[in-house]
């Protein structure tokens, strides 16, 4: 049997440790008790026993079996049902580890099924045993304790999601391109918390509002103090939630300045290009124009008017500094020179 403890208080102090679920149920109606069993990756047999005995809704017992459900609070006549998503962050990969803790509560049972290594039941049992006056206010106590130690450890957790932030600033602005890569991974996992802590204020909510009359009020002051814990969680969680999709924004924004700048600097030297093209372009025409006369008059030909006329080598000469000067002038004034 997967029963990690099984236990019947009356007056808020353990009597008995049964040995069987049987006996669990005797003790519990005999002495007017309040049983707690607290059970650890049951099987479909072991949770149907347990159903069976406490007249607990098949959807509920349906979900509890099959996991992997959002936390949420159902009321199914006297039976309230509680799916907790304790979390745990672990740093080295940036990851939020959920487990999943599922509670039926009755008005002289509280049934706790764990599917996850956290967060450690014990730990709450032990605590309440140690406040007899408080545990005496019957189950709803018990859900209390479970509630404020899931609540207790999403604090880690926050601290973890703050303190990766805090270095996703710093490597925002250092132009790490691996930082959008991280800030999408990160942003996931706060989305991912959000669904699991975000339910718990209504949850708290409702349950507070189910209790009634002075002998409650106490619990009421507890459930209440959970609530407030619950709400600056979900608080500081949305906050992270949009400095991450302000960082992506930022990021993206930085990645098309770096490109406008890179754009600006390619179109510099394409133009500081286009400006020697220019200047080397004038200067090959400014130095053709004469070369063309030169190599025309130096073809050796016999028949050439101008060989035999006497000024035709002073006009050879005019012709190719007059051709270069106006060449030169005129690139001047364009620009290109």
């Amino acid at each position: 049997m997967t029963i990690t403890d099984n236990a019947v208080y009356v007056d808020g102090r353990r009597v008995i440790e049964p040995k069987t679920l049987d006996e669990t149920f005797e003790v519990m109606r005999d002495h007017h008790g309040v049983a707690w069993i607290d059970l650890s990756h049951p099987d479909k047999t072991e949770l149907q026993a347990v159903a069976d005995e406490l007249g607990l809704h098949h959807l509920a017992v349906e979900d509890a079996l099959t996991g992997h459900q959002r936390a949420k609070l159902e009321r199914y006549g006297e039976t309230l049902f509680l799916v907790l998503r304790p979390a745990h962050y672990l740093d080295d990969v940036e990851k939020v580890k959920f487990g999943e803790v599922h509670i039926f509560m009755g008005q002289d049972f509280v049934v706790s099924v764990n599917h996850s290594d956290f967060p450690e039941i014990a730990a709450v049992r032990k605590r309440l045993e140690e406040r007899p006056q408080l545990l005496a206010e019957g189950p709803h106590t018990i859900v209390y304790g479970i509630l404020d130690l899931v609540v207790d450890e999403y604090a880690p957790v926050l601290a973890g999601l703050e303190n990766d932030i805090d270095e996703i600033e710093d490597q925002l602005f250092n132009g790490d391109r691996a930082v959008s890569k991280r800030i999408y991974d990160l942003l996931r996992e706060v989305i991912s918390f959000q669904r699991a802590t975000r339910p718990l204020v209504d949850m708290l909510a409702r349950i507070v509002d189910g209790l009634e009359g002075e002998s409650e009020l106490e619990i009421k002051r507890h459930y209440r103090d959970v609530a407030d814990h619950a709400t600056r969680i979900t608080d500081r969680t949305d906050s992270f939630r949009s400095l991450l999709e302000n960082a992506l924004t930022v990021h993206s924004t930085l990645i098309a300045e770096r490109q406008n700048d890179e754009m600006t600097r390619m179109t510099e030297t394409s133009l500081a290009q286009g400006e020697q093209v220019k200047k080397i372009s004038s200067w090959a025409a400014v130095l053709f124009a004469p070369t063309l006369v030169a190599a025309i008059y130096g073809m050796n030909f016999a028949n050439m008017p101008e060989l035999q006329w006497p000024l035709g080598y002073p006009f050879a000469l005019a012709l190719m500094l007059g051709s270069g000067v106006a060449l030169y002038f005129a690139f001047k004034k364009r620009g290109w020179l």
